[in-house]
Formats: structure tokens, sequence, C-alpha cells
């Protein structure tokens, strides 16, 4: 099977996230055709036009750090029905200035967990939409909405319910086989 490297991305900024939590456990769940790395956002400025003819260092790294993989997981929190303002921002970084969007033809999924019983459904949403008009493939099924209860996923990333442990093992073996298809429909030669 193909390997591919995955660049994910932790929502939240905050140190004790669940969703920081959420993707150590991705990791440690993901199969080995998978090579997972963390691309970080807490260092970035807010973005402005203003910054399009000079990047900044920040700004560059996390276009770089993308540009360095074949697909990107999203693990976020949701705040307001919407995704974190910090992730946002990041977005806004890696797909300006214009026609040099970092997410083009990059294949993408999202999860993410919430105390709440619906999860982070709605930011999800939020999120595929921002994706969709960055021109990423996504991963739309399996859907993933995890509850947070105390205990679920321990701070080195053990999945603590073995049904949660497999569903999630599972998400991971089925965006693997999707980053396949993509790649089979767009090969990476084309990407640019």
């Amino acid at each position: 099977m193909t390997t591919f490297s995955v660049g994910y991305f932790v929502g939240s900024l905050a140190k004790a996230s669940i969703n920081r939590k959420l993707a150590k456990a991705l990791v440690r769940l993901a199969p080995p055709e998978l090579s997972m790395q963390e691309i970080p956002i807490g260092d970035l400025p807010l973005y402005s036009y203003d910054f399009d003819k000079d990047y900044p260092p920040a700004g560059t790294a996390l276009k770089d750090a993308i540009a360095g993989v074949d697909a990107v997981l999203f693990v976020t929190p949701e705040y307001n029905r919407s995704i974190p303002g910090a992730l946002k921002n990041a977005i806004d970084w890696a797909s300006r200035p214009s026609g040099t969007n970092s997410f083009a033809r990059k294949p993408s999924a999202v999860i993410g967990t919430s105390p709440g019983k619906i999860g982070t459904a709605v930011g999800q949403q939020h999120l595929r939409s921002i994706l969709a008009y960055c021109n990423s493939p996504q991963f739309n099924a399996i859907e993933a909405y995890i509850e947070f209860t105390k205990g679920l996923v321990t701070d080195e990333g053990e999945v603590t319910t073995e049904s949660t442990k497999e569903f999630l093992a599972t998400y991971m073996r089925e965006y693997h086989g999707f980053i396949s298809r993509v790649y089979t429909a767009i090969p990476r030669s084309t990407q640019g």
C-alpha cells in the first residue's frame, strides 16, 4: 500500500485541549501507511492582505509545511457553532495570496470532539464549506463527531473505550483509502 504524509492541525491553542488529546489518539491509531506530523498554528499573526507581498516567516513556514505533506487533517473544537479563530486565521494564511492556495487539490479530513452531545457537528460543517471553497477534496464519510467524556482519551492519546478506539482506527484506515483514491484521480505529479 502507498504511504502518505499527513499534516494535522489542532484547532485549539489550549495546552490541555481535548482535541489535542484526540489528535494524539489519531496519530497512535493511524495505519502505518500514514505518516503523521502536526502543523502548528499558534505563532501566526492575524492575517491581513497587507502581508501578501512580503509574507512573514510564520506564514511562509505554514505554507511550506502544507506543501510538504500529501494530505491534511483538521482536529478541531467548535466555538460558537463555528471553528476557532486561530484555525480560520491559519486557513486564511495558507490560502492567500490569490493564486497560491495551499489547499488546492490537497485531500483533507475533518474530525473533532466536544463535551456536547452533537460533538463538533456544526463547526465541522462550517469548516467543510471553507475547504470546499479552497478546492480541497474532502473525506466526507465516515463523519466523526466525538462526544468527549471524562477519561475517554488520556493525555498520551490512549483511547480508553474500545468501541471509540475501533471507530477512530477505522476512520484513519478509511482516510488512507480516500487519499489513495484522490491521488489515483489527480496524480501527485499534477499537484502544484
